[in-house]
């Protein structure tokens, strides 16, 4: 048998171990190991005399993966910035800005779901994971929501998309992933993320207020702050913004050379945030809890990883990514629908599979493929298909996928944000949060819709750097 025939018939394997309910880092090692085993015997002729030699070379190679895989420097971002999230949540710099939000945007109708929507995508800008984003405000803001009469479906879904953010707004963990995984520079791509983060955000403003002007009792205004308020509220969310700052130049410096790595801006920004924990009266009990929430959120990352580059070796063997390139370059269809159709079965996917591991198992094949339809990886601007060079296009359908990757964690039936706000308010079922959450399908849908239609939303700030 082929190598190819064989990675058909371990990736179908692999796919029906997820939708039956496996998870995906178990489903992806497993698949590896046996298309290894496979691979390696068939090249002996599938003697059994030779399986045992097929094994020990196939446990060789996979066992090689995890520590010389997640070593990387580059990786080390993912903890940090985690650590940052849950080090502004416990210290109380996320009510801070939650707070300030609610003062300034509350008046317009539904202006506490709109408060809640920008609060997240400040909280994303300081915590790259999406579900943790979720849990915040889950406790934060539904509550507030629902005590001056919010429908309780609709502040579930506000909280459950706002989350969202978090995917593409730096320092977000997805994007990291996905720039390894690609092999692009991780500075430009979470550069990348700010604009399309804002406008994702500022569209659900205006999906908030349209629903809350037709629907009157969805989400009424809160007014009475007064000027004076306001400003008093700013101070408390400025650590906030300054750790954005910070990251912000030590990814890219507009007025000179930059101050260091995403790496160490990382650091930098985790300890800034400790500090700030420290003066504002953190308790040991409560760095405890920031300490172990990271801890569990960076291993349950990690473990996906080692799980589906186990798979991603195998690929390579199998030769898969190249013969789904060159099918796909093959197609007599206008490259941007085949894009398109790449970003729908991401949508289908996403019903399925977790944000990250769906990244993780279908780049490998994916990628090649787009980069050829763009004629090459290598490409210059002025000869590609997508009108932008192979390092740009790379980033452009970083910023596409990751923002599917977004729609995918409020999609039925795996919808992890849904299940985490579900899970932190006993109050609400999954199928709330899920009712919640469907008119955010049509804000998203414009969003990458426009996101395809002017790459220059996402490109202006990369091009910056060079």
């Amino acid at each position: 048998m082929e190598p190819i025939e064989i990675g058909l018939w371990v990736s179908g394997g692999m796919l029906v171990m997820v939708v039956l309910g496996m998870r995906v880092a178990f489903a992806a090692a497993m698949a590896g190991l046996v298309g290894l085993i496979w691979i390696f015997w068939a090249k002996r002729g599938m003697e059994w005399d030779q399986f045992g030699w097929a094994l020990t070379v196939a446990i060789k190679t996979a066992g090689q993966v995890p520590h010389s895989k997640v070593s990387s420097q580059t990786l080390s971002l993912i903890p940090t910035f985690i650590l940052i999230g849950f080090l502004a949540y416990y210290a109380g710099l996320t009510r801070a800005l939650f707070e300030a939000a609610k003062r300034w945007f509350a008046w317009v109708p539904g202006g506490l779901a709109v408060s809640t929507v920008f609060a997240t995508a400040g909280f994303a800008a300081v915590s790259g994971a999406s579900v943790a984003t979720a849990a915040v405000f889950a406790r934060i803001a539904i509550p507030e929501m629902l005590q001056i009469g919010y429908n309780k479906q609709f502040a579930a879904g506000v909280v459950a998309a706002g989350g969202t953010l978090a995917s593409l707004i730096p320092p977000s963990a997805i994007l990291v992933i996905y720039a390894i995984i690609v092999e692009q520079d991780v500075g430009k791509l979470l550069l990348a993320g700010f604009i399309p983060g804002a406008f994702s955000a500022i569209i659900y403003g205006i999906l908030i207020i349209g629903i809350a002007m037709i629907w009157k009792n969805v989400g009424p205004p809160v007014r009475g702050f007064t000027w004076g308020q306001r400003f008093a509220s700013l101070p408390a969310a400025l650590p906030i913004v300054a750790v954005v700052v910070i990251i912000i130049f030590f990814v890219y410096n507009p007025f000179g050379d930059a101050w260091g790595t995403p790496t160490e801006g990382g650091a930098v920004g985790a300890f800034i945030v400790f500090c700030m924990a420290l003066i504002r009266g953190m308790r040991w009990a409560e760095l405890k809890d920031a300490l172990l929430e990271t801890a569990k959120l960076t291993v349950m990352i990690f473990t996906i990883i080692w799980g589906v580059l186990i798979y991603v070796r195998f690929l390579g063997f199998a030769d898969l990514p190249g013969a789904f390139a060159d099918w796909i370059s093959s197609l007599a269809v206008s490259p941007m629908l085949i894009l398109i159709c790449i970003l729908l079965a991401y949508a289908v996917l996403g019903m399925f599979m977790d944000a990250i591991g769906m990244l993780l198992l279908t780049l490998p094949v994916v990628y090649p493929a787009v980069m050829a339809l763009n004629g090459g990886e290598f490409v210059s601007a002025a000869d590609s298909t997508f009108g932008m060079s192979g390092p740009m296009a790379a980033i452009w359908f970083g910023i596409l996928v990751v923002k599917m990757a977004e729609f995918c964690l409020i999609t039925p039936p795996i919808g992890l944000n849904c299940f985490v706000v579900a899970g932190v308010r006993p109050d609400l079922s999954v199928q709330d949060v899920f009712r919640g959450v469907m008119p955010f399908f049509v804000a998203d849908a414009v969003t990458i819709a426009l996101l395809v239609a002017f790459p220059s939303i996402v490109l202006w700030l990369p091009s910056l750097a060079g």
